[in-house]
């Protein structure tokens, strides 16, 4: 497959963007070769500069649920700009989106909209040391919270996928209010509390865990983190920036029965614009400022453009029947690549969470992080380009998650799983 165009490009950018790309993973260094560069979406496809179509499971890392350049989107993007693309007031989009998220996430009674979901799980840890007058934090290894000082300890996404879990130009003093437990270790987290129960200002975790590849919580787990955060008076903060409205209209809080105090969101609620949000119990929402001591700002939170598309996205997933198609697909999907690999020999774990969902190459299960670090990355990277050169993107790093969409069809599956059959059975 001829990609001449995007390495030019690549060349152009390396001499004006550091490694030539303005996220880490898009570079593809876990997987060696030169990254495409897209130059239009559409449904389940995307285009390269080089006139390549691809089928995508990447989806812009997760927003394009209902697949990429959806119509009512789009309209809703056209219509808001031709208004006006920033105003720094009050807008009553940001209204209409405050009602459909808290319709659907009934731990969330008030929220605050973002710019991104960094941003959002950083306010939301400024909000937990506020309301309770502590400093450590509890997050879990493996698990990405945006690139704040705080979050970059044992973190997972771009940051496990280069090998620098601890980012340079975080102080030590900062990492060392943060307390890092391995994820699925109802064990560690008991004796952590047992210890340190009333230094702990917050549990940060991701409900499943998406930015090293994919393992979801195991049967307990979250009941657990819910039942200690409480008795010690710790705020338990979901990270649902992934799995909101991905996993279900109320995420994976709803897909499990759990009630957080607080839940960070982003992706889908922006229909693939810059957003992000926090929200959750009104008596803790409630300090931050204007109202409280708690400061956190935005020029752009609100942002018209983003609430428009966002309304659009979520009016979509409303009645249910989104969900419905993506768990048959993603059912189908998931059987059928675990079959392919069985019959062939190859060691592959096939993890699906709703439409989420990683296969990562090793014999044994992955329930953490330790358990997704056995797995064969170099095997990985041959399957990645393999599967890239017959038309099949995958996210560029064996530690990252893959997304299905309302727009992918059976057709694109049987494309995906005969391009799959042939690039493992070269490894075999």
């Amino acid at each position: 497959m001829n990609r001449s165009r995007s390495a030019q490009l690549f060349e152009s950018a390396l001499q004006l963007i550091p490694g030539g790309v303005n996220s880490p993973v898009r570079a593809f260094r876990a997987v060696g070769g030169v990254p495409f560069f897209a130059v239009r979406a559409e449904g389940p496809y995307i285009w390269d500069a080089d006139d390549n179509r691809y089928v995508d499971y990447v989806g812009t890392w997760g927003p394009a649920i209902h697949g990429h350049a959806y119509p009512p989107v789009v309209r809703a993007i056209q219509e808001a700009a031709a208004l006006g693309t920033s105003f720094g007031v009050p807008n009553p989009a940001e209204i209409e989106l405050a009602r459909l998220v808290r319709s659907a996430v009934p731990s969330i009674e008030k929220v605050r909209f973002t710019s991104s979901g960094t941003e959002a799980c950083m306010s939301a840890i400024r909000l937990a040391r506020g309301a309770t007058r502590r400093d450590a934090i509890v997050k879990f290894a493996g698990c990405y919270h945006g690139h704040a000082d705080s979050l970059l300890v044992k973190a997972g996404s771009g940051a496990l996928t280069f090998g620098h879990p601890d980012s340079a130009g975080v102080p030590a003093d900062f990492a060392r209010h943060t307390l890092v437990v391995p994820f699925n270790d109802i064990p560690a987290l008991q004796h952590l509390f047992h210890e340190r129960g009333n230094e702990i200002a917050c549990v940060i975790v991701e409900p499943v865990a998406g930015n090293a590849g994919l393992f979801p919580p195991r049967p307990g787990f979250l009941e657990e983190l819910r039942r200690l955060t409480a008795l010690h008076g710790s705020i338990l903060i979901f990270d649902e920036v992934m799995t909101g409205f991905r996993l279900s209209w109320g995420g994976a809080q709803g897909l499990f029965g759990i009630r957080p105090d607080l839940t960070c969101l982003g992706k889908i609620i922006g229909g693939g614009l810059p957003v992000g949000a926090f929200g959750g119990r009104a008596d803790i929402m409630d300090l931050l400022a204007p109202l409280g001591p708690v400061y956190q700002a935005g020029t752009l939170s609100g942002n018209p453009l983003a609430m428009a598309a966002g309304i659009a996205s979520l009016r979509g997933l409303q009645d249910g029947a989104a969900y419905q198609r993506l768990e048959r697909l993603g059912a189908l999907f998931e059987v059928s690549l675990r079959n392919v690999a069985q019959r062939l020999g190859i060691p592959l774990q096939v993890q699906r969470v709703g439409s989420m969902f990683c296969a990562y190459f090793t014999t044994e299960p992955v329930w953490n992080l330790d358990d997704a670090m056995k797995s064969d990355r170099s095997q990985f990277a041959k399957f990645f380009h393999g599967m890239l050169d017959r038309g099949v993107y995958l996210a560029p790093s064996q530690f990252e998650a893959g997304f299905l969409s309302t727009a992918h069809t059976e057709a694109d599956f049987d494309h995906t799983l005969r391009s799959a059959e042939a690039c493992l059975a070269l490894l075999a």
